[in-house]
């Protein structure tokens, strides 16, 4: 069985990382652009009102000068003018001289007052008005320019924060690809070494060093089982011949069948050992499908249906290049497997280069749908008993033959396994 990748499910999430990323550096950029403009608003709207002020106090100063020494009005001072502020008009503050008018009226405005009186209380207020709408005005294409500018550097800042974190993406994918490759069983698969010395490097350096780890044990798991395969088959070969030396008996049938189990668990840690050193080579021939898997079922000596169909719109679905003695042992594991676990009937499907082979009892377990075929695991214990090598070396076999083998369980009951030859 092979599991499908999660890789093309990670294509959206990479896409969502990219985006937003880019949206944080165009908040980031839009926040600061905002922070700025409105400090340098009020710093300048601030410092406008204050050069007026300074400019309304001096103008009245000076006025103030030439009106006494020449009884003259300069510099636009005018006596008791009717749009004085009530603040300057009866000032509560005989230090007060300056005070701010919002008022527009046109062109005019908003306006500074500097304002005195001539010689006392009750005497007439000396005033000048400081007109503040031309730099008002340039406070607003200030504020224009700022808006602009933070637009630009905003059209800037998005493209290359989107450059930036595809560059980040495409390192967590390579990340991703490789733990896809090693959870697939390519334990060769390597991130490799990066120049960044980054929290992404550190993954990629933490996945590769995962990867030797767990290559190794599982070299050490594969040469443990090769050894104690090889170790045993003499001893079991010993045992049987010792047991064709006993009497005929129950005790002899009893002794002979278990040595018989015991030899078949040796032969299946054996293959199993050589699928797992690469040491397997098939070898093809051209074969009928239905006549192979029919012989399969037949030595087996288990009853199950088989049904030969041929798949429409193919001339020569009866005949397939593969390896007939490994096509016969995955579909013999099958129909055992099917018999062990399953429940009768058996029925056994050739269509095309398609096999099937379906039971009708509980099932598959989730966890083996999940997670695949495991050695000396035989999932639920309603499933009957066996040491659970007999899928693990079909999965073997069908790809040792480039063949895909998937477990599923029917929607009306029962397991399905589903073999299907490549062309």
């Amino acid at each position: 069985m092979r599991p499908v990748p999660p890789f093309h499910r990670l294509r959206p999430a990479r896409a969502s990382l990219r985006w937003k990323i880019a949206g944080l550096a165009a908040a980031t950029a839009c926040l600061v652009a905002a922070a700025v403009g409105v400090l340098v608003h009020m710093w300048t709207a601030q410092d406008i009102r204050d050069r007026a002020e300074a400019q309304a106090t001096n103008s009245v100063y000076a006025a103030m000068d030439v009106y006494r020494r020449t009884g003259t009005l300069t510099d636009g001072a005018e006596l008791d003018p009717a749009g004085l502020p009530a603040a300057l008009r009866h000032p509560a503050d005989s230090n007060r001289h300056t005070a701010y008018d919002g008022r527009v009226d046109g062109n005019v405005g908003p306006s500074v007052w500097g304002a005195q009186r001539v010689d006392g209380p009750g005497s007439p207020v000396l005033a000048v008005h400081i007109n503040m709408s031309s730099e008002l005005y340039t406070l607003r294409q200030l504020d224009v320019t700022m808006t602009l500018a933070s637009l630009v550097a905003l059209a800037g800042a998005v493209p290359l924060a989107f450059y930036g974190a595809g560059l980040l993406a495409r390192r967590l994918r390579r990340v991703s690809e490789t733990a896809v490759r090693i959870s697939a069983g390519d334990l060769d698969a390597r991130t490799g070494h990066t120049k960044s010395r980054d929290e992404v490097a550190d993954i990629a350096a933490t996945v590769d060093l995962m990867a030797d780890s767990l290559g190794r044990r599982l070299r050490t798991e594969r040469q443990f089982t090769a050894d104690v395969a090889h170790e045993l088959r003499t001893p079991v070969g010993g045992l049987l011949a010792a047991a064709d030396l006993l009497p005929p008996g129950e005790t002899e049938d009893l002794l002979r069948a278990r040595v018989r189990d015991l030899r078949a668990l040796v032969e299946d840690l054996l293959e199993i050992s050589r699928l797992d050193a690469g040491a397997e080579q098939p070898a093809r021939a051209r074969v009928p499908l239905g006549a192979v898997v029919s012989e399969a079922v037949t030595r087996t000596g288990l009853d199950a249906e088989v049904t030969v169909a041929d798949a429409p719109g193919e001339e020569a679905a009866q005949t397939v290049e593969t390896d007939p003695r490994r096509l016969e042992r995955i579909v013999s594991n099958l129909v055992v497997n099917a018999h062990r676990h399953g429940g009768a009937p058996v029925q056994v499907t050739v269509e095309g280069r398609t096999v099937v082979v379906r039971d009708h009892g509980p099932g598959f377990p989730p966890d083996l749908l999940r997670d695949g075929p495991r050695r000396f695991h035989t999932g639920a214990t309603e499933r009957g008993s066996g040491h659970g090598l007999g899928l693990t070396i079909a999965l073997g076999q069908a790809r040792l033959l480039g063949a895909e083998l998937r477990l599923d369980n029917a929607p009306d009951g029962g397991a399905l396994a589903t073999l299907r030859l490549p062309a």
